[in-house]
This record gives C-alpha cells, structure tokens and sequence, in this order.
C-alpha cells in the first residue's frame, strides 16, 4: 500500500513539473522563460534549458542577459556532450565579450569541446589541429589560469595522436620496402619512410613516440645502405653510422638498443 501511495505522488510530482516546463514553454514572457531556463540549468536539467534559450537567445541580444545566456546555452550543449554547438556557442561569447565575467572558461570549453570531439587516430585529425590551435590561444590569453595545467596536458596528449598517426604512416612505408609500382629506382618506401619520420620528429620534438621514428629512420638508412649502388654505398653507410650513435647518445638503454647494436655491428664488417 505504501508503495503504491509513493508511485501516485511521484507521478504528481512528474505530472505537475510537465505542466509547469509546458506552461513555461508557452508562454510570450521571455522573463519567465529566461527565469525558467536558470532554474532548469541549475537543477541540472540542461536539454530543457537548451530548449528555452535556443527559443529567446535571438531576442536577448543587446539586453542585460545577453552574455549569461550564451554561456549557459553554451555549458548546457557541453553537458549534454553536444560538443560542436557547445564550441561554437563558446566562441561566439568570447568573440562577443572578449572581456567578459566567463571569458576565460569560454576559451578553455572552446577548445576542450574539440578535444572531446578528436576521432581515432585512423581518421582525419581536423578537429584535433583546431583543438590544438584553441588551446594554444586560450594559453596565451591565459598564462595564469588554474585550467592551464589540464591545458598543456591536453595539448601534450593531442600532439601524441597526431605524431601516432605519423609512426603509423612511418611503419606503413619501412613495411612496404620496395614495394613501388613504377618507381625508378629500389627502396623508395625507405626514403619515405625517413622523410616522414624526420618531420614528424621536427613538428612534435617532445612526442612519446620520438624513440619510434629514430628506429624506423636508422633501419630505413640500413636497408638504403644495403641496396645502393657501389658509388653511394660509402656515403650511405655513413648515414647509418650517424643514425646509429644519435640513437645510442639519445636512448642508451632504450627498448631497441639492443637491435639496433646488432644490427650496427654486422653492418660495420661492411
């Protein structure tokens, strides 16, 4: 019995703040519906907020609710993980007060809705560059910030994914070899392979997978020194000399110290 006494008010309660969001929603009051959407964000009911901003925000411009209702409107996509509206909304209100109360956290959400948004590593990273990019400004906007930790560490992580991407496209063309249809001469792929692991250690100096792209850099230069004609041979074997003692001052103990030794000293017979 007491159950069911409980069920019936729960669905009163429900019932009655349906009616109450219904009324609201309704209504040509853009007061009450601007009260309303504070009160839905605050209760954490942000889908309802979206709801009524969305309706009002065009006619909020140029009043004193304009900047808190693009944030709130902004905060509230971000909650509900709709994170490219939740970017754009950021954008617009830092573009809008530049020098506004939630200015800064406008920078910082901006840039952490595309992070959010950052595909697998084996897609396009447009929207990992762009949170980079946002990031980067929200620093140089903010040196102080108490979000400038989370900030860097972001930026850290983001810069990893795209330099994965590189030692994938690196792997793909040391495992390749001279597999080149048409190309003029052998070992194509392993120039490739050093082109794309030398400027992938150029644009992310600091990357976890920096170790990754000397490796495949001084077996490229092995495989090159191996297959090159006998007027080369000397200059290629050089370049393997130079790849292999920039490994060694670098990692002297890294995970491949030990191939790339071996693999040195059967080369230096040569």
């Amino acid at each position: 019995m007491k159950q069911k006494i409980l069920y019936l008010c729960l669905l009163l309660t429900l019932c009655a703040s349906c009616g109450e969001y219904n009324k609201v929603l309704k209504s040509p009051d853009v007061e009450v519906k601007y009260t309303a959407a504070k009160k839905y964000f605050d209760a954490g009911k942000y889908s309802k907020t979206i709801t009524l901003l969305e309706d009002i925000n065009p006619i909020l411009g140029g009043t004193s609710h304009a900047e808190e209702s693009i944030y709130m409107l902004a905060q509230s996509y971000y909650k509900t993980k709709d994170y490219e509206s939740a970017t754009n909304m950021f954008r617009r209100y830092y573009t809008t007060f530049p020098k506004g109360e939630y200015a800064e956290r406008s920078r910082f959400y901006a840039a952490y809705g595309l992070y959010e948004m950052s595909p697998d590593v084996r897609l396009d990273q447009s929207d990992t560059r762009r949170a980079m990019s946002l990031f980067m400004e929200f620093l140089e906007y903010y040196p102080q910030s108490d979000k400038k930790q989370e900030a860097e560490n972001a930026v850290m992580e983001l810069q990893d994914k795209l330099a994965l991407k590189e030692l994938m496209a690196t792997r793909l063309y040391y495992n390749l070899g001279d597999y080149v249809p048409g190309y003029p001469f052998p070992g194509g792929n392993y120039t490739s392979c050093i082109i794309t692991a030398r400027n992938a250690m150029n644009s992310y100096p600091y990357s976890i997978y920096r170790e990754d792209f000397m490796y495949y850099t001084f077996k490229s230069r092995c495989e090159l020194a191996k297959k090159s004609i006998d007027e080369k041979k000397e200059l290629r074997y050089r370049d393997v000399t130079d790849e292999y003692f920039s490994y060694k001052n670098d990692y002297p103990t890294g995970k491949y110290s030990k191939e790339i030794e071996k693999i040195y000293n059967e080369m230096e017979k040569n």
